[in-house]
């Protein structure tokens, strides 16, 4: 006689109180690969040749790098333009005033910079285009710290007249936002739109290598439906590279920017969802840990004893009474989330970030 097989328990059924506050809003789990707009099909992808990892030659390092070779050079004929300050010690808007305004050699120098960086920049684009993930890819958005400023928008430029000189059809151009506001605005596309129902703003945050940027980001859901007229406001931004703090320290400043954005959005009367959205450099597991890229951050988050999304619920349980929800993904893919309104038109594109390493996603629209 064959054996019957034992019929599975049927689990039983959930309250409220036993699910995450994800599930009851109905999020999707960290580092998520289908979004409410698109398909993320790659992310934080580190590509290897002969001489490294190719991100390296498209970061901020990269373009100070190459103002070093090209004042080295004129130092060997005449003085130094830009005089004994470091490269890195030279600020964007140092940079752009002399672009502008400045000595003509000491201009010409950063032009002879921007033309080299720009060149490795399309040969970067060039790279990622060969992948699989990539391929059909017609639009790239790059943002990152580099994009604020002259000097930025003039590597973006250079780097989409090379490619297209060499035939290679692909759109090239500054992500829109402004860089402290992008990583904010696409926060807003990690949930579901209908989620945000009755409720003005989120507690948004972009944790990068250099800096924390937290805000309000006010939805103005009736004036653009799908987040197209999204506003950050309450704006608020540390420097932690310039302080090096310890990863508890970092945290609790971090917790500190957050309750001022409620307390700002309370003080303003703008009715915030529960829900604190955060983009983090590195790779997203479901639970909320990061499995690597997170070197550039304050300490060790990679550790497995380190979980933000719990630590943030733990210090910030509540938000206008309700349970707070935290969902995490890659920075890079939430600074890309910025332009999806504005998306329509092309069915696959990506995003560089660069800044301090470069970051990188590419997404499909999901069909309407």
């Amino acid at each position: 006689m064959p054996t019957r097989k034992k019929a599975k328990p049927k689990p039983a059924k959930r309250s409220n109180q036993d699910q995450s506050p994800q599930q009851t809003m109905g999020l999707g789990v960290h580092g998520a690969g289908e979004l409410p707009a698109v398909i993320l099909k790659s992310y934080n992808l580190e590509i290897r040749d002969e001489e490294g990892f190719i991100g390296d030659r498209a970061s901020g390092r990269a373009f100070r790098a190459l103002l070093d070779e090209v004042r080295a050079q004129v130092s060997e004929v005449t003085k130094d333009p830009l005089g004994n300050k470091p490269s890195k010690d030279i600020s964007k808007k140092q940079l752009d005033k002399i672009l502008a305004s400045g000595d003509t050699v000491a201009a010409g120098m950063i032009h002879g910079a921007i033309e080299e960086f720009a060149s490795q920049l399309a040969g970067v684009v060039r790279r990622f285009l060969r992948l699989k993930a990539w391929r059909d890819t017609k639009r790239i958005v790059v943002g990152g710290g580099i994009r604020q400023s002259r000097v930025g928008e003039l590597v973006i430029g250079r780097a989409a007249v090379i490619l297209k000189s060499e035939r290679v059809d692909i759109d090239l151009l500054p992500i829109r936002a402004h860089p402290d506001q992008a990583g904010l605005l696409g926060c807003a596309h990690l949930a579901p739109i209908w989620l945000y129902k009755g409720f003005g703003g989120l507690i948004a945050v972009d944790i990068g290598g250099s800096n924390f940027r937290t805000g309000i980001v006010e939805l103005n859901v009736k004036r653009g439906p799908n987040l197209s007229r999204a506003a950050v406001v309450g704006l608020e931004l540390w420097r932690h590279a310039e302080e090096k703090p310890k990863r508890e320290e970092a945290i609790d400043r971090l917790i500190g920017m957050i309750e001022r954005a409620i307390a700002k959005a309370a003080k303003a009367r703008l009715k915030l969802a529960p829900l604190i959205a955060i983009g983090c450099p590195g790779e997203i597991a479901p639970d909320g840990s990061i499995s690597a890229g997170a070197q550039n951050l304050p300490g060790n988050w990679e550790s497995t004893r380190f979980n933000l999304p719990a630590l943030i619920r733990e210090r910030v349980p509540a938000i206008r009474k309700h349970e707070t929800a935290v969902i995490l993904h890659n920075d890079a893919v939430v600074q890309g989330l910025s332009e999806a309104p504005f998306m329509d038109d092309v069915r696959h594109w990506a995003v560089l970030t660069i800044g301090t390493g470069l970051g990188n996603a590419s997404f499909e629209n999901k069909r309407s």
